[in-house]
C-alpha cells in the first residue's frame, strides 16, 4: 500500500502540484489510516479534481464529470439510494451484460464485488468527484420522494387538524434533504422564504443567495412545524419571532443549526444558521493571513493583558477568527471564559456562558461574575454598549486578555467608535492592544482558474498603492463551482497594532486623517492592499476586492 501512495505522491510532485516539502510533511504528520490523497486535500495543497486527473493517469480508470451527464432514471433501482451513499457510486448506463457506475474511490474493490454480485452486471468503472457523486445522488434519487410527497399533499389538506408527523412521513423526509443539499454544498445559511401563493427555499454559498427549490404554499404549515419541533421551539406560537438550535447528523456529520423564525405578512421566515463543527477554520493559520499579519496578530495572542478587537460586518467572518484565536491560546495553564449571545461553537476546556436577558444575566452582569472566576482570558462576544465596554477596559487593565468583537468598517473606525461611545480617550489609548479588521472574499475556482490580461481599471488600482500587475486569474465555470467560477472563500484582513504614538494621538485627540497617516508609517497593510496582494497570488478577483473594500 505504501509503494502506490509513494507513487501518488511522486505523481504529483512531477505535475508541479505538489512540492517534495509538501508531501513529505504530509507523509509524516498524517495519520496512519488516511489515504494520502485526502490528506492532501484536507490540508488544502491540491484540489478533488486535480487529485481525480492524476488518478485517472495512474489508474488507467477515466474521469467523468456528473454535472452534465444524460443518467438514465431507470437505473436508478438497480442501486438502491443507501447503498449509493454508502459508497458514493452514482450508477451512469448500461450496455448488454456491463453496469457502468461512477465512483470516488474505484479501488474500492469490495464495493464493486458486492455490486457486481447483488446485481448480476459485469461493473465499469469511471472516477468522479465526491462532491460531484453527492450532488448527483441528491438530485435524481430524491425526485421520486418529491413526486410521492407531492401526492399526498392532498390527503393532508382534508385532514384539518395538525397531521401526525413521524420518522418517515413526507415533511421528515423533506426537511432531512433540505438539509443534506445544504451541507452537500457547503451552504451557511438555508432560508425558508414564505410568499403568497409559494414557499422558496433559498440557500447561501460563499456568501451568494441562491434558490434551490421551490414549494406549494400548502406545505408551510407542515415544514415550520417540523422545524421548530427540531429546534424545540413552541409550535404554537406564530406571531414572535423566536430563536433555537437543532443538533443532528447529516450524512453521518455532526451538524449544529442555529434556527431563527420571523412573522411576515405571509407567515414566518425561517433562517437556520449552518455551524460546521468539523470545519479547519479553528486554525489560525487555516484563515488566510499573509506572513506579516499573521506574525502581529501571533503577538498581540502572546500578551498576558490588554484588549484584541476583531471587527468587520455581519457575516465576515470574526467569530471564526476570535474562536481561532481561542483555540491557540486554549492550554491547560489558561483559563479562559467567554460570555456570548448566543454561544456558536461549543469548545472543549473553555468555560462558555450564554447571555439570557430573560434571567438578567447581560454581557455587563455575567463580566463582572467573570472577573470573580480567576481568568487569564475573557472573550466577549460583541461590544454593544459603554458598560460593557468600561468592564472589558477595567479587565484588560487588571492584568487579563480580552478579545471581543466590534461592528465597525475598519481598525482605525473601532479606536473612534470606542470613544464616540463615551469612553475616555486615555482609557482606549491605556486599554487597547491591536485590532483586526476583515472581510471574506470568494476564491477563484482552481479548477476552472484561467490567466488573464488585467483591464486598464485594475492596473490603475493597483498603480494607485504602488503596485503592479501583470496577470490576473478568474474562473471560467465548471461542475466543481456550479459554473460561478468561485469556490470557498477567503478573509482579507488590517491589522493595526497600538503603538507609543498612536496612543499620543488619541489622547490628543487629533483628527482620524492623522491616525490613518501614522498607521502608514506603521506599515499596516489595510484591507484593500491585502485584497489586493490576493489578486496578484491568483486567489481572489478584482471584482469580488471591490465588493468588499470601499476604493479611496
Amino acid at each position: 500500500m505504501r509503494t502506490q501512495r509513494k507513487r501518488l505522491g511522486d505523481l504529483l510532485v512531477e505535475s508541479g502540484l505538489l512540492t517534495n516539502e509538501q508531501l513529505e510533511t504530509t507523509l509524516s504528520e498524517k495519520p496512519l489510516d488516511q489515504k494520502l490523497g485526502d490528506a492532501l486535500l484536507h490540508r488544502g495543497y491540491i484540489t478533488e479534481l486535480q487529485l481525480i486527473e492524476v488518478l485517472e493517469f495512474q489508474l488507467g480508470i477515466p474521469h467523468v464529470s456528473l454535472y452534465r451527464y444524460p443518467i438514465d432514471p431507470k437505473l436508478l433501482t438497480v442501486i438502491p439510494k443507501e447503498l449509493a451513499k454508502q459508497n458514493l457510486m452514482m450508477p451512469l448506463k448500461k450496455e448488454d451484460s456491463r453496469l457502468f457506475v461512477a465512483m470516488a474511490d474505484p479501488m474500492d474493490y469490495y464495493a464493486i464485488e458486492d455490486l457486481r454480485l447483488s446485481t448480476g452486471f459485469d461493473i465499469e468503472t469511471s472516477i468522479a468527484t465526491k462532491d460531484d457523486i453527492i450532488r448527483t445522488i441528491n438530485k435524481y434519487y430524491d425526485v421520486d420522494d418529491s413526486f410521492e410527497e407531492m401526492m399526498q399533499d392532498d390527503a393532508q389538506q382534508e385532514a384539518e387538524e395538525e397531521p401526525e408527523i413521524n420518522d418517515d412521513s413526507p415533511v421528515v423526509r423533506l426537511v432531512n434533504r433540505i438539509l443534506s443539499h445544504a451541507i452537500a454544498e457547503k451552504a451557511s445559511d438555508i432560508h425558508i422564504d414564505p410568499h403568497e401563493t409559494k414557499v422558496m427555499v433559498r440557500v447561501r454559498i460563499d456568501g451568494i443567495l441562491r434558490v434551490e427549490r421551490q414549494l406549494p404554499k400548502h406545505m408551510q404549515g407542515m415544514l415550520t412545524a417540523r422545524i421548530k419541533i427540531l429546534a424545540n421551539m413552541d409550535i404554537t406560537e406564530h406571531r414572535m419571532p423566536q430563536d433555537g438550535r437543532i443538533k443532528t447528523n447529516v450524512e453521518f456529520r455532526p451538524v449544529d443549526l442555529r434556527v431563527s423564525t420571523l412573522p411576515t405578512i405571509y407567515g414566518e421566515k425561517i433562517v437556520m444558521r449552518v455551524l460546521d463543527l468539523s470545519s479547519s477554520l479553528n486554525d489560525l493559520s487555516q484563515l488566510g493571513f499573509n506572513k506579516v499579519n499573521y506574525q502581529r496578530v501571533e503577538k498581540l495572542l502572546s500578551r498576558p493583558n490588554g484588549i484584541v478587537l476583531i471587527t468587520g460586518p455581519t457575516g465576515s467572518g470574526k467569530s471564526s477568527t476570535l474562536y481561532a484565536g481561542l483555540n491557540k491560546l486554549n492550554t491547560e495553564e489558561m483559563n479562559i471564559i467567554t460570555i456570548e449571545d448566543p454561544v456558536e461553537y461549543q469548545l472543549e476546556g473553555v468555560n462558555q456562558i450564554q447571555v439570557n436577558s430573560n434571567v438578567g444575566l447581560t454581557f455587563a452582569s455575567g463580566l463582572r461574575s467573570i472577573l470573580r472566576q480567576d481568568p487569564n482570558v475573557i472573550m466577549i462576544g460583541e461590544i454593544r454598549d459603554k458598560e460593557t465596554a468600561e468592564i472589558a477596559i477595567r479587565a484588560s487593565l487588571t492584568g487579563h486578555l480580552v478579545l471581543s468583537t466590534l461592528h465597525t468598517n475598519d481598525s482605525l473606525s473601532s479606536l473612534t467608535r470606542l470613544i464616540d461611545m463615551g469612553i475616555e480617550p486615555f482609557l482606549v489609548a491605556s486599554s487597547l492592544s491591536g485590532v483586526v479588521s476583515q472581510r471574506l472574499v470568494r476564491k477563484v475556482c482552481r479548477d476552472c482558474a484561467v490567466e488573464e490580461e488585467p483591464v486598464k481599471r485594475e492596473i490603475d488600482i493597483f498603480a494607485k498603492r504602488g503596485l503592479s500587475i501583470h496577470h490576473v486569474k478568474r474562473g471560467r465555470g465548471c461542475a466543481s463551482c456550479n459554473m460561478t467560477g468561485y469556490k470557498g472563500r477567503i478573509a482579507l484582513h488590517e491589522v493595526l497594532t497600538m503603538t507609543e504614538e498612536m496612543k499620543k494621538i488619541i489622547l490628543n485627540d487629533e483628527p482620524y486623517s492623522t491616525l490613518k497617516e501614522t498607521a502608514q508609517k506603521q506599515k499596516t497593510i489595510f484591507l484593500l492592499d491585502d485584497g489586493l496582494l490576493k489578486i496578484r497570488q491568483g486567489i481572489t478577483t478584482t471584482e469580488e476586492v471591490l465588493r468588499a473594500v470601499l476604493v479611496e
